[in-house]
């Protein structure tokens, strides 16, 4: 019996800190854009120190991918996944936009140091983030957005999102993802 007993309080207390994380990631974001809905549009600095709107890319696919940190591990995969297959979005008509709460200054050492060549976006204040309901995870003093993508059409409507990315094969499912939203309207 005790044995069970101690098992109850360790799954008390495991639901209990999965709901204070869950609640902490979820401050601050409204809810999550659904396929369908209408891409807000917005304004966010480069590495490049230039204003870049999702208005300039209508006419065009977009990737819109959130990511936690500059510099890190599973983010430094994702983004040289999507370079490397930068032709391949290139020959799709697509552009890809990263956008994390890091500054630009931030996102330039990356770039610089990753030979990224897509745009990336200074979100420190997470308008966008929040604006697309992507949540933001708090550790300690630092925030980090959660890894969330959505693909949206050149018409500006989100066709499809993941809200819990997996960066290995990532940038081959949102290829894949392209392909078929482009063949569902032949």
């Amino acid at each position: 019996m005790q044995r069970a007993g101690l098992w109850s309080m360790v799954l008390v207390a495991v639901l209990a800190v999965g709901a204070t994380a869950r609640l902490a990631m979820a401050a601050g974001a409204g809810a999550m854009l659904e396929p369908g809905a209408t891409a807000p549009n917005f304004t966010l600095p480069s590495q490049e120190d230039k204003q870049v709107s999702l208005s300039q890319y209508k006419g065009k696919w977009v990737v819109l991918y959130f990511y936690p940190k500059d510099q890190t591990a599973g983010c430094t995969l994702e983004a040289h996944n999507f370079q490397r297959d930068q032709a391949m979005y290139d020959k799709d008509n697509a552009a890809v936009l990263g956008v994390s709460l890091d500054t630009a200054e931030s996102h330039k050492v990356f770039c610089t140091k990753e030979n990224l060549t897509f745009k990336l976006l200074a979100d420190p204040d997470h308008k966008v983030v929040d604006e697309y309901g992507v949540p933001v995870m708090a550790m300690g003093p630092m925030k980090a957005a959660k890894r969330v993508t959505y693909l949206i059409s050149p018409a500006g409507k989100v066709v499809k999102v993941w809200p819990d990315v997996k960066v290995a094969n990532h940038s081959e499912e949102v290829l894949a993802a392209i392909a078929e939203a482009k063949a569902a309207k032949s």
